[in-house]
């Protein structure tokens, strides 16, 4: 790729994470430098040392100088933090164009590890019920820089506490599904050796269920994670919970999932959120049974962390604890595969369904 072709984000400027390795290689060429230096600045950035302000000695003079003048080192900046009182951090970054996502890193029980959720969208278009970044509505699709941005931060966060960023999640705000490609060329980015090198199985992809979105990832060959957010065992229920169920079948849902794992091989995670009184009965939990069947895949049985009223003017409420025990008694009875996910930083809005962006006035941390 010639220098006058690198890639530009949406505000113009070139920035480091919108690059590939072998942008910066012919940009180096381009200047007269030989291109292996390009591998070491680019390790240096996705180590969190910016672009190797630390290791000058190591390269040709004026070089790193030529770098930073050239390529900007940030697509977002961070506009607030908010540490929960299980140690959840969430950070709300600010984008070129004033917009604002929301990212979280969750402490793992290991002293050492945290996990990372990110974000795919500005807001969020599939309109479901229970979540409150569909709230906002859509605004735009990240671009693969600004999602790897997000790594980037949460990498900074993970690194100030003394741990390792493990594991990453596309669960955040918005549909990764509908911004596939961007979503595609970020993670590789993340998981490559001589970038991010998170690994590709450390990373998760999760969906409501858009069925050529799923055929596409299955398409690609690569060695990630799938979960699918399906949330009712029958299509009534689900459509009243999560409107893009009127379009794809959880029939139509499950038979994509099973391409996608027979290609990978690895079990597909079926998240669940218990509503009171909504899709938490044991009818539901043998309902539930009867659609996974046979499959070697994973029930994620989530509890509902509160967004106030819903887009329908409803307040949901949590399952109580004997209800949500009595329901994954029911899918263990029946041989599912069926565990709860711990909740995290349900005091700062950075639980499950809560991320929102409400931008830096309206966070409760401070800014940074």
């Amino acid at each position: 790729m010639s220098s006058s072709h690198l890639p530009r984000s949406s505000e113009g400027a070139t920035k480091m994470v919108d690059l590939e390795l072998a942008d910066l290689e012919q940009r180096f060429r381009d200047w007269g430098y030989k291109p292996r230096h390009a591998a070491r600045v680019m390790r240096a950035f996705y180590g969190g040392n910016e672009v190797a302000h630390s290791a000058s000695c190591q390269f040709p003079q004026g070089l790193l100088d030529r770098v930073r003048a050239e390529f900007a080192s940030r697509a977002a900046t961070l506009a607030a933090r908010q540490t929960a009182s299980d140690g959840t951090t969430k950070l709300l970054l600010q984008l070129g164009d004033g917009r604002t996502v929301e990212s979280v890193l969750m402490p793992d029980y290991r002293a050492d590890r945290a996990a990372g959720c990110i974000s795919s969208q500005v807001g969020c278009s599939m309109g479901c019920d229970f979540c409150a970044t569909t709230k906002s509505g859509f605004e735009r699709n990240l671009t693969a820089g600004e999602i790897v941005e997000q790594f980037l931060a949460l990498r900074r966060e993970a690194q100030a506490m003394g741990r390792k960023l493990q594991t990453l999640v596309f669960m955040g705000m918005g549909e990764p599904m509908l911004n596939l490609e961007s979503v595609l060329e970020a993670v590789r980015r993340l998981a490559d050796n001589s970038l991010g090198a998170l690994g590709w199985r450390q990373i998760t992809i999760s969906t409501v269920g858009i069925v050529s979105g799923i055929d596409a990832l299955t398409a690609t060959g690569l060695n990630l994670n799938l979960a699918v957010s399906l949330h009712a065992p029958d299509d009534l229920t689900r459509a009243g919970l999560l409107p893009m169920g009127k379009r794809f079948p959880i029939s139509d849902i499950l038979a994509a999932a099973d391409r996608f794992q027979a290609r990978r091989g690895r079990p597909v995670t079926l998240q669940y959120c218990l509503l009171a009184g909504v899709n938490d009965s044991t009818d539901h939990a043998r309902m539930l049974a009867d659609v996974v069947g046979s499959r070697r895949m994973h029930v994620n049985l989530l509890r509902y962390n509160p967004t106030g009223l819903s887009l329908r003017g409803i307040e949901y409420q949590a399952s109580s604890d004997e209800t949500a025990e009595a329901f994954a008694n029911v899918l263990r009875a029946r041989k599912v595969v069926a565990h709860f996910r711990r909740s995290r930083g349900p005091d700062i809005d950075a639980a499950c369904g809560q991320l929102h962006a409400r931008g830096s006035a309206g966070a409760k941390g401070a800014a940074v």
